[in-house]
């Protein structure tokens, strides 16, 4: 039978490389950490890491067992945060995971409410450049929360947040900065645009919209950063498609929004039944979201 102790040698061995810094770190003797492994091998029915003279390397079960072991270890520290909030909600950590895009434009005023409401309680915030890395983080248990994208096909509860609206950045003298109707993105076709890097979730939004329009987007600059893109679109680089509440007060480039019309349906996620602590967060950030998002549209 696999043990959450026997796990935790695996992740630590692995972590550290070799069997002598494990068992320091664990503060247990090589041979009990030798013989815990070799039951998790047994318990798994295969060999899980390869003996080397300066280390160890995972075997392919290995490499394949890793990644279970880790949620399982996330999983287990969330289920003993859970049982601490149980009683209430003056103490404890929740972890909420989200995409860039709501970790800069929805987030922050509902973890300044969330902070004046329940100061006992610590949020940790993680953000991914791309859904499905968020859904990959969420499905590993590496969070309580997630919100970002509406997911497909989630076995977890989903709660659907709203519509976000994507606009289109121009400088201020742009001469389209004066158009009073929506753009076509095709208008836009022989621009350099505002792009995003590889691996970063608007790129591939970006990509789809030119694709639909009939063209590539050309890059005249690549930026990791979403609060980024807005800015360098309205300094004259290139446009930018960004949603339209990350946008600051008082933001002085030409704003426009695509015709049709670029959305997406964002969502809060988990892994199995919110626990109180939870299902409060996801309510105070389903009313924030919902009168955000119908400001931004408008």
């Amino acid at each position: 039978m696999t043990t959450l102790r026997q796990l935790e040698y695996l992740v630590t061995v692995v972590d550290t490389g070799n069997f002598t810094r494990a068992a320091e770190r664990l503060h247990v003797t090589q041979p009990a950490l030798s013989h815990q492994i070799r039951a998790l091998e047994r318990a798994v029915g295969g060999p899980l890491l390869e003996r080397l003279p300066r280390g160890v390397r995972l075997t392919p079960m290995g490499r394949a067992v890793l990644p279970h072991a880790r949620a399982a270890l996330a999983e287990a520290d969330r289920l003993a945060a859970a049982a601490r909030r149980s009683a209430g909600l003056d103490g404890g950590e929740l972890e909420v995971a989200a995409v860039y895009s709501v970790g800069l434009g929805l987030l922050p005023p509902v973890l300044r409410e969330w902070r004046g409401r329940h100061p006992g309680v610590r949020v940790r915030l993680k953000e991914f450049a791309h859904a499905d890395e968020l859904r990959a983080a969420m499905a590993a248990g590496q969070a309580d929360l997630a919100v970002g994208p509406l997911p497909d096909d989630w076995e977890g509860p989903v709660r659907e947040l709203g519509v976000e609206e994507f606009v289109v950045v121009l400088p201020a003298d742009d001469a389209l900065a004066e158009r009073r109707a929506g753009i076509a993105v095709a208008e836009l076709a022989d621009r350099d645009w505002v792009h995003y890097a590889p691996g970063h979730g608007l790129g591939d939004l970006l990509d789809s919209v030119c694709a639909a329009a009939g063209f590539r987007p050309r890059a005249a600059v690549r930026t990791e950063q979403t609060s980024a893109a807005p800015l360098l679109a309205a300094a004259g680089i290139g446009p930018a498609l960004v949603p339209a509440n990350i946008l600051p007060a008082g933001f002085d480039g030409a704003v426009l929004r695509p015709d049709p019309p670029v959305r997406r349906t964002l969502a809060a996620y988990t892994r199995t039944r919110p626990d109180r602590t939870t299902a409060a967060f996801a309510d105070l950030l389903a009313e924030h979201v919902r009168v955000a998002l119908s400001a931004s549209a408008r």
